[in-house]
């Protein structure tokens, strides 16, 4: 399996991946924004399908497109009462702006597929490259702004006594969000990309009971959910977002399971 050059090329970013997500899934299901990692998913596919329309790589395109609206989603869903309906009226814009973009590129349905789902075969040296940079950079920041990330995130009501500026680290969090939302879509797809932002972390918070503790066990699942699941597509030769999305929730079942147990002894 690893003589082959795509192979190691999938494996090496799919750990950097899991490792990403599993750090940063955590503050995304603290800071409840799982439905906006889902909208950054979709603002991610019309990125992607305009970087394919003006000539530009996929990645490069998420990146323009996630950066740039991420903030903005962000901002627009802060107050409960309008959330749900701005993320879904954003999702729907986003999701026909993709659409168009394909059309508009002439590109055949593989195109849209491999960007819905990922594509482990058409993941470059260079492509890997990028998104090991972009990887370092976000843990790189996360590692700076931990303490006071943990604090907003998860004693909200504490960060502001103790003068931590709430909207400052808001603002930085969406972005790294919007750079982990278009590293990750390179493996499991911009329609699953959430998987790995949230499922991960939402079982580790019934395994571990400090921070530290649930962001391990995230990324040890994020890690068994892409390496197995790469290894079953590749034997299997069916899709490997099936794989890594049927694990997760496997895990994150048996996560339920074990805290049902606990809670009854």
């Amino acid at each position: 399996m690893f003589s082959f050059d795509f192979m190691r090329n999938a494996y090496l970013a799919s750990t950097m991946i899991a490792i990403v997500c599993g750090f940063i899934g955590v503050f995304v299901v603290a800071r409840n924004m799982s439905f906006l990692t889902h909208t950054l998913s979709e603002i991610g596919f019309a990125g992607a399908s305009f970087g394919m329309f003006v000539g530009i790589t996929p990645l490069n395109g998420m990146l323009l497109f996630t950066m740039f609206s991420s903030v903005l989603v962000g901002r627009m869903s802060t107050k409960a009462a309008r959330r749900e309906n701005s993320i879904s009226a954003i999702s729907g814009l986003f999701i026909g702006l993709g659409v168009l973009f394909l059309a508009l590129s002439n590109k055949s349905a593989s195109y849209a597929t491999n960007i819905l789902f990922g594509s482990v075969v058409g993941i470059s040296p260079a492509d890997v490259y990028q998104m090991l940079v972009l990887a370092v950079i976000v843990l790189l920041i996360l590692f700076v702004i931990y303490r006071n990330l943990k604090f907003d995130s998860f004693d909200p009501v504490g960060a502001s006594a103790q003068h931590v500026h709430s909207g400052l680290m808001s603002v930085i969090f969406l972005l790294l969000l919007a750079l982990s939302v278009s590293v990750a879509a390179q493996i499991v797809g911009s329609l699953l990309i959430f998987i790995l932002l949230t499922l991960p972390a939402a079982s580790a918070k019934y395994f571990a009971h400090s921070v530290s503790g649930m962001i391990a066990v995230a990324i040890s699942c994020g890690l068994l959910g892409v390496w197995l699941g790469l290894y079953l597509g590749y034997v299997t030769n069916l899709p490997v977002s099936f794989f890594i999305a049927t694990i997760e929730c496997a895990l994150y079942f048996l996560a339920l399971g074990y805290n049902y147990l606990k809670e009854r002894s």
